[in-house]
């Protein structure tokens, strides 16, 4: 599975490590990525998503339905 957010799409991103001596090595920082479980009213069931800290906050502004819309809309099978 990979590390990506199901809502925002965010994934790792690269870059290098610099060194105090400014060795330059290859590294990635990864996602904030937590798992969430929202409860679906409209459908009387629990999802389970893998979001981001700030898809989290989207989710709390916006609400589940809304997000869970658009994502089927980008064609998303939850």
């Amino acid at each position: 599975m990979s590390r990506r957010c199901e809502v925002t799409g965010a994934a790792p991103s690269f870059g290098n490590a610099v060194s105090h001596s400014h060795r330059r090595t290859r590294r990635r920082w990864n996602p904030n990525l937590q798992r969430h479980r929202y409860w679906l009213a409209s459908e009387k069931r629990w999802i389970t998503l893998r979001l981001t800290a700030k898809a989290l906050r989207t989710v709390d502004r916006r609400g589940i339905e809304k997000v869970v819309a658009g994502m089927r809309g980008r064609g998303v099978r939850i």
